[in-house]
């Protein structure tokens, strides 16, 4: 078996209201610095070996991700 990581971001160009909300919450609770947060999804999936990049990348893209508003990253990982 293997560990596939799938991180899904909003476009740069999208707005991320959950986002700013973090953002704009974090110096009210005493932190400050932190100039922008965007908000994304993060999966982990078991796969069998044989399964190919070309396989995960069709998943991400159909399933995980709305490719009109969203950019995803595929990666393998030590399990």
């Amino acid at each position: 078996m293997a560990r596939v990581v799938v991180d899904v971001m909003p476009k740069p160009e999208i707005l991320d209201p959950q986002g700013q909300a973090v953002a704009n919450a974090l110096p009210r609770l005493g932190f400050d610095g932190v100039t922008a947060v965007r908000q994304g999804k993060h999966f982990e999936l078991e796969v069998a070996d044989d399964v190919d990049d070309a396989t995960l990348a069709k998943i991400a893209e159909s399933f995980l991700a709305n490719p009109v508003i969203e950019e995803w990253t595929v990666r393998r990982v030590e399990a």
